[in-house]
């Protein structure tokens, strides 16, 4: 990897189900991760059922400190944390982030209480690596490694979602799922958030003729993140979380609705790499 490669990967991008079959081919079933490579450093955020194989990817590439950012702990993003295999090597260092239940339970209370009988066979305890947890609040700046700075924000979300924005090289990129907009308003605090990004990943669960029916659900749409995207000035928006019902030819029909209104739009898909 060079050390100039400002790279995000895409491992997962559907939201709270995984699924499979010939009709999810091209974009993929897996749940929500994403690996962002700042040169040598790696970040990874949330560990929906991705997670395992970005993990057997990066241990083949001899890779060993990680960071890992929760944006919150639904099922859907938390999932593969028991099946990622640098956790149980002696020879790897992990570090988990979260925010998003600050004053209710920390880094460490989350992940034991879920990766422990009987929603799981064994206890963090088992691990062999070097683990770490961190606790932030919304709205502070994090320097997990050299010139890395991450920005982060509270999104609307039921029990609480982060935002969050990578700033490396002087390139950006904005992560921005789970959340749920006001219909016709374009939320100040967050284009602020992600003005001038590279890029915006962005939670685009529903169609516009969807969200009256989903009200308090917490996801929003690739039109309204078009809107923030051109808004803020970003060139491209990765729409991401894709529903479990969505086929391969759903999405392709959605993202070229999409694009009819901004041409730097398109629906993610699993193992997709973009370089800043």
């Amino acid at each position: 990897m060079r050390d100039d490669i400002f790279r995000v990967k895409f491992w997962g991008v559907r939201g709270s189900l995984p699924v499979s079959g010939e009709q999810f081919q091209r974009y993929g079933g897996n749940t929500p991760c994403i690996e962002v490579r700042c040169g040598a450093e790696v970040l990874i955020f949330d560990a929906g059922s991705g997670l395992r194989e970005a993990g057997l990817s990066l241990m083949s590439e001899s890779v060993s400190e990680f960071d890992v950012f929760f944006t919150h702990s639904h099922y859907d993003h938390i999932i593969g944390l028991p099946y990622f295999k640098p956790i149980y090597r002696c020879s790897s260092a992990v570090r988990f982030w979260s925010g998003h239940l600050h004053g209710k339970m920390s880094t460490a209370e989350m992940i034991n209480d879920f990766m422990r009988p009987p929603w799981f066979p064994v206890g963090p305890g088992i691990c062999q690596a070097s683990l770490d947890t961190l606790d932030f609040l919304p709205g502070e700046t994090l320097s997990p490694r050299k010139d890395v700075s991450i920005r982060t924000m509270s999104l609307v979300h039921p029990g609480g979602c982060v935002g969050y924005r990578v700033d490396w090289g002087g390139r950006a990129v904005a992560l921005i799922y789970d959340t749920e907009h006001e219909p016709g308003i374009l939320d100040r605090e967050l284009l602020d958030f992600i003005a001038g990004a590279d890029l915006l990943v962005y939670d685009c669960t529903y169609l516009e003729s969807e969200m009256a029916a989903y009200r308090g659900y917490g996801h929003s749409t690739g039109i309204h993140g078009s809107r923030l995207a051109m808004a803020a000035g970003i060139p491209r928006l990765a729409m991401f979380h894709h529903d479990p019902s969505r086929t391969d030819a759903a999405l392709a029909a959605i993202e070229q609705e999409v694009q009819t209104f901004f041409a730097g739009a398109f629906a993610a898909r699993d193992h997709q790499v973009i370089d800043l």
